[in-house]
Order: structure tokens, then C-alpha cells, then sequence
């Protein structure tokens, strides 16, 4: 299977995954996974190692929040967001939430937040910038539209500020960075412009947003968009971001043919780069 975006979620024992040629949702079971390698426990060998996430076809991207207790799973499909929540045993599986369709821009990119621990709010990016959607009464409504760039948008990241109640949000498209509140209203003069266009932005555990530029990686503070740290590569290579553990950051380069080398950065103290 082709697998457009995955992510482990140990305590839920599941992988999930954007995968196939119909772009489905599926859940593959750690436990499954790891028994295909070992093969030294014949119980799982006998179950089904995967189950889909509802009928769920043409997903473009997820994203998995954690609020408390609760974790819910945003999904960007073709013209339409979907909200699900993880339901724990006997169930063990997402269960659908909320359904928000006939979006007036197709979604890229989706997040969601808690605005003041009350009410919930799905953001997503478009060709036309940004959005959101107010998730008790359905109504979408533009966050930010970045007028002043010609053609199309192409929207990195939506990255959810910490320690502001949820009401905070630095967008990031092409090669810059606004800071706006999820009402739309700019909170800060400063824009986050990189030194170059990064084909793959991250929000890292550190604070930190990191670029990936075909020159460079940039690392800059998510609060004030100031430079940390720069990475210059050997050669000109696309790179796309892959996850964050513990310290460590993943990435693969993009390449046609389908072949990619992937490779990680360990972040030190004053997030110091070694490779």
C-alpha cells in the first residue's frame, strides 16, 4: 500500500494511517505490527491487523488532538472536514463526532481547538488561505486570506500557540508566517518570513517552528519568528517532514521515482543541531 501520512499512537496501541489508492483511513494494530516481525505470538497472528476509520474515502490529511481525556481525530477530505472521537473498551475505535460538508474552499490541512477549554474549532488551510469552522453551530468562516500573493496559496501548517487558551494560531504558507487569533484578528506586527520557500514547516515540542527549504533548515521560535538555528545542505534537495520523538526530528527527502532516504536531527540544548 501507498501510505500518504502515518502516526503511532502508543497508548491506543494503533497506527493510523492515510493509505491505498482510494486514500482510505485505516488503523493497523501495533501489536499486529509487531507480530508480523517477531512472528512469537500465535493470538495475533490469527486476528485482523487492521480496521478503517468509517467509510472514510479521498482523506487528504488528519490530525489528532488531545484535549484532556478526550482524543478526537480532524480529517481533510476532498470538500469537507470530519470529526472523530476515540471511543475507549469495549469499543477501541474512532466513532464519528461531527460532519461539516460542501466546504466552500477544499481543505489541505486541518487542526482543531479548544478555544478557553469551552468551545471547539476546526481550522483548516486552502488554495484561498485559511479557515475555520465553529463546531457547534457549523459555521465556516475565512481566518486569513493572503491577499497580497498571486495565484494559488500553498498552506504549510497551522500551528495552535500553547499557553494561549487555544485562541492562538500561527499560520504558515509560502514563505512566511502570521500571527492571528481564531477570530481572524492579527495579534502581532512581526510576520515569520523565511529565508527561503520551505516545501515542509513543523511546530516542534520545543517551541520551535522548523523549515525545510531546498538550501537549508531553518529553525525559528513559534512565539517571535526569530531565526534559532540554520542547517545548510551538501546539495539543493527537497525534504519533507516526517514526525518528532523525544528529541529527535524526522525527515525524507522527496524524490520522483518513489525512492526517498530518510534521515533525523537530534535537537541538543539551545537546539543545536547534530545529525
Amino acid at each position: 500500500r501507498r501510505f500518504q501520512q502515518m502516526d503511532v499512537l502508543e497508548g491506543l496501541n494503533v497506527l493510523i494511517t492515510i493509505s491505498g489508492k482510494k486514500n482510505k483511513l485505516r488503523l493497523y494494530y501495533l501489536s499486529w505490527l509487531r507480530n508480523k516481525i517477531l512472528h512469537n505470538d500465535p493470538e495475533v497472528e490469527k486476528r485482523q491487523g487492521w480496521t478503517s476509520v468509517g467509510d472514510l474515502e479521498g482523506c487528504v490529511h488528519y490530525k489528532v488532538v488531545r484535549y484532556e481525556k478526550i482524543k478526537f481525530l480532524v480529517i481533510a477530505l476532498k470538500n469537507a472536514v470530519e470529526v472523530y472521537a476515540w471511543a475507549p473498551k469495549p469499543y477501541h475505535k474512532f466513532m464519528a463526532f461531527k460532519s461539516f460538508r460542501s466546504l466552500p474552499q477544499k481543505p489541505l490541512s486541518v487542526d482543531l481547538t479548544v478555544e478557553e477549554g469551552q468551545r471547539l474549532k476546526v481550522i483548516y488551510g486552502s488554495l484561498s488561505g485559511f479557515h475555520a469552522i465553529d463546531v457547534d453551530s457549523g459555521t465556516p468562516y475565512d481566518l486569513y486570506l493572503p491577499t497580497h500573493i498571486q495565484g494559488p496559496v500553498h498552506p504549510h501548517a497551522i500551528i495552535i500557540l500553547p499557553n494561549k487558551a487555544g485562541t492562538e494560531v500561527l499560520v504558515c504558507y509560502e514563505d512566511e508566517g502570521v500571527y492571528i487569533d481564531t477570530y481572524g484578528r492579527i495579534t502581532k506586527d512581526t510576520v515569520l518570513q523565511w529565508g527561503e520557500m520551505p516545501t515542509s514547516v513543523a511546530y516542534l515540542q520545543s517551541n520551535q517552528v522548523m523549515g525545510w527549504g531546498e538550501k537549508a533548515i531553518e529553525l525559528r521560535s513559534a512565539n517571535t519568528g526569530n531565526l534559532d538555528g540554520v542547517f545548510m545542505h551538501k546539495k539543493a534537495q527537497k525534504l519533507k517532514f516526517l514526525c518528532e520523538r523525544n528529541d529527535k526530528v524526522f525527515f525524507a527527502s522527496v524524490q520522483s521515482g518513489g525512492s526517498s532516504q530518510i534521515y533525523f536531527m537530534t535537537l541538543g540544548q539551545n537546539s543545536l543541531f547534530s545529525w
